[in-house]
């Protein structure tokens, strides 16, 4: 993976590479695309009910702005978990779903890589 991150950063090729960089701006963009709309999704269900509360002893309501929303949303679908930020509600329900989109959207461009870079190879 290292010599693979050299070559795409000194444009030169490698041979037996996996690595595709139209896939990678397309689910670095893919994710970012996810990440905004469930901070969106976040922040309109904050304006309604409970969505987020502060991971503390007292448990104490989060103020939720959109930044709040987008660090939330960002830390969810990286599967990075600090646990400042907890959710309740019905953001569990989207978060559990954010949270599967980060970890199997990855996988499923990977395996795209994994099998186009083959196909070449057997051309």
């Amino acid at each position: 993976m290292i010599v693979n991150l050299y070559y795409f950063f000194n444009n030169k090729s490698f041979k037996n590479s996996y690595f595709s960089s139209i896939l990678f701006y397309k689910l670095f963009f893919v994710l970012l695309g996810f990440t905004i709309g469930f901070a969106c999704l976040y922040y309109l269900l904050s304006l309604n009910e409970v969505v987020l509360l502060v991971s503390s002893p007292t448990g104490d309501v989060a103020d939720v702005t959109f930044l709040d929303s987008l660090y939330f949303s960002g830390v969810t679908i990286l599967s990075v978990g600090y646990g400042d930020l907890v959710p309740v509600g019905s953001a569990r329900f989207f978060s559990l779903i954010e949270a599967s989109i980060g970890l199997l959207l990855p996988t499923a461009y990977f395996m795209k890589a994994l099998t186009s870079s083959r196909e070449k190879e057997d051309e």
